[in-house]
């Protein structure tokens, strides 16, 4: 099952963006828009994650390598998280699980969890159960 590990790619994604990694473009306005190989290679017209100042945004996520279906790597910064937003194909089957990770990878603040949108979609990428996209703040 990919829910239960949905979320670690954002979290690795927010520990390479604070390691000043170098953004593949920058805009003329200065945003940042990173596709890390070493973590995942972007099919499509999208981008992994974008950087504006201090805050990060990064894409809907699976939680796994498509390649060899091992888990992403979990970064620490998970309290840098200031936004969740979840998208599950069946709410009343996958939010319960979506509640336990979000309650499993935050243990050490609770109850204080990012804010978090949950969102019943029809269909997902590849026919995934759950997707989740997230907002960072990256310090000063």
């Amino acid at each position: 099952m990919k829910l239960p590990i949905a979320v670690t790619p954002l979290i690795a994604f927010a520990a390479y963006a604070t390691r000043q990694a170098a953004p593949n473009y920058t805009s003329p306005l200065g945003v940042d828009i990173y596709n890390p190989a070493e973590l995942f290679n972007a099919s499509g017209t999208w981008s992994m994650m974008s950087r504006a100042g201090n805050t990060l945004y990064i894409s809907g996520m699976r939680g796994f390598y498509p390649s060899n279906t091992t888990l992403a790597p979990v970064g620490r910064e998970r309290t840098s998280c200031v936004r969740l937003q979840v998208f599950v194909t069946d709410m009343h089957r996958w939010r319960p699980l979506v509640n336990q990770v979000q309650e499993e990878l935050w243990r050490e603040v609770a109850p204080n969890y990012p804010p978090r949108t949950i969102l019943e979609v029809q269909r997902l990428n590849d026919d995934d159960i759950v997707e989740v996209e997230g907002t960072f703040y990256l310090g000063d």
